[in-house]
């Protein structure tokens, strides 16, 4: 790892500094990878409430008349079709259909709104920069202004609700089942899955998603940096109560993984497509330009020669990104992400296999180092939340 001083911080290293996290570089930020240990917080967000720092993520902006059709080129989602309130998740392709990222896209009365991973940030900015002059919008790059926290579990609601003001409209209002009284109306525990409202946290204003990356029931924040500190060490008190407690990077990771959800540089690079990530698995009604449309419609009509699976084995030895698959003699596929289930109490990971492997109930091989270990071929996700 480069030394601590040529990494950049976020507004809070050093919450992560005093409570003696292992941090590392991640994407050239200095990160949390974990504090008590990565099964061990895992295990935590399950059963009670985590919170993530997201700072080193991007966030940016679209805004002007034309925002809507220079967001249109760049997602597969029919952004014109999206409530106000409305969140999607949806991907940067290039021409050729290959994924550049992974993203979520946030509709608003006067923006679209990007939230970017912080591995593509130089490469994503480069390129909404280009559209945005192709279509002659407003291009900001608040990465830097705005913090982003998450606070995932069943009791993110609990949590985050007593700090905020404000509440979504009444069409994005649902009932809270994990509430304490008094919170089950206007603010975060009405909003529905995949949707945001702008109100305040602790005062100040933020805009709060109802979303995450861990299976969970949580939320995203974005507010001022400056507000960071603050706003991290009151949602920690606010949630003592359920066990609140930083989370870092690693059990995110195995998180995200039992969950089903694909990490940029693992399930998606630069060689991927959405048809065979399992994004797009049906032909695309709107009417709509984007870019690599016409090469994902080629892959949707011919199927995709590959498929992401998941898959499960008994071997004593985690799955790593690079083992290859193996039906008898043929390698049929490679890993992309692997680890310890908690849940499962077993070693879980996902895979690209040809074709014809990719059905659940499927038995290959994973070879490492010479020796064959048996995995068995299972629908994603591996882990669903009961609440």
């Amino acid at each position: 790892m480069p030394p601590a001083t040529e990494l950049r911080h976020t507004p809070l290293t050093a919450a992560h500094e005093a409570a003696d996290a292992r941090l590392v570089d991640f994407s050239g930020f200095l990160m949390p990878v974990q504090y008590q240990g990565i099964l061990e917080e895992a295990r935590h967000v399950r059963a009670n409430v985590g919170l993530f720092d997201l700072c080193h993520m991007g966030r940016v902006r679209f805004t002007g008349p034309q925002r809507e059709q220079a967001a249109q080129f760049l997602v597969h989602v029919n952004v014109s079709k999206l409530k106000l309130g409305a969140i999607r998740y949806s991907m940067f392709c290039r021409e050729d259909g290959t994924t550049m990222d992974d993203v979520l896209v946030y509709r608003d009365a006067d923006e679209i709104f990007f939230c970017i991973n912080a591995g593509n940030r130089d490469r994503d900015v480069a390129w909404m920069k280009e559209v945005a002059a192709r279509f002659d919008v407003q291009f900001e790059d608040l990465s830097d202004e705005l913090a982003m926290i998450a606070i995932q579990g069943r009791h993110s609601t609990t949590t985050l609700a007593p700090l905020c003001t404000g509440g979504p409209d009444e069409a994005v209002r649902k009932p809270t089942p994990d509430g304490p009284p008094g919170i089950d109306g206007p603010g975060p525990g009405a909003l529905k899955y995949y949707s945001f409202y702008r109100g305040t946290v602790c005062d100040t204003p933020a805009m709060i998603s109802r979303t995450g990356y861990t299976g969970e029931d949580g939320y995203e924040i974005y507010f001022a940096a400056s507000e960071a500190m603050r706003v991290w060490n009151a949602l920690l008190e606010s949630g003592a109560a359920c066990g609140a407690m930083p989370i870092g990077l690693g059990a995110r990771d195995t998180l995200r993984l039992e969950a089903g959800m694909a990490l940029y540089g693992h399930e998606l690079d630069d060689t991927t497509n959405p048809v065979e990530a399992g994004v797009i698995v049906k032909p695309i009604k709107h009417p709509h330009d984007f870019s690599g449309r016409a090469a994902i419609e080629a892959t949707v009509a011919s199927g995709p020669t590959r498929r992401l699976v998941g898959f499960t084995t008994d071997s004593p030895r985690v799955p790593r990104q690079g083992y290859s698959l193996h039906a008898g003699d043929e390698q049929v596929g490679s890993v992309c992400s692997g680890s310890p289930s908690p849940m499962l109490d077993t070693h879980i990971g996902t895979a690209y296999v040809t074709t014809g492997h990719h059905e659940a109930g499927g038995r290959l091989e994973m070879d490492i180092r010479g020796k064959r270990h048996p995995v068995t071929i299972v629908d994603l996700p591996f882990y669903k939340r009961d609440y």
